[in-house]
């Protein structure tokens, strides 16, 4: 795997709070693999990968996490399918 040589930079248009996730409550879906985290933390909703707590999760606003919601209960992110996929 390739390493990264430049810094990350930060995100173009990120109008998010920067929010305090120390205290965070992260709840788990299940135990499998590709198991995710959530959190929702001052009206924001976090979202991370159990098997690296450690890195930067994403942050969605209430309209994106029911648009990501809805669009997984319709099969949108499941392995196989989606845009792209022939």
């Amino acid at each position: 795997m390739a390493r990264r040589t430049t810094p990350p930079q930060p995100f173009v248009g990120w109008d998010k709070a920067d929010i305090d996730l120390g205290n965070a409550r992260w709840r788990s879906g299940s135990q499998g693999i590709g198991d995710v985290q959530i959190a929702f933390v001052e009206g924001f909703i976090a979202m991370r990968n159990a098997g690296r707590p450690a890195s930067r999760p994403l942050v969605l606003t209430p309209m994106e996490w029911r648009a990501f919601v809805v669009n997984a209960r319709h099969g949108e992110f499941d392995a196989g399918t989606g845009p792209g996929v022939v």
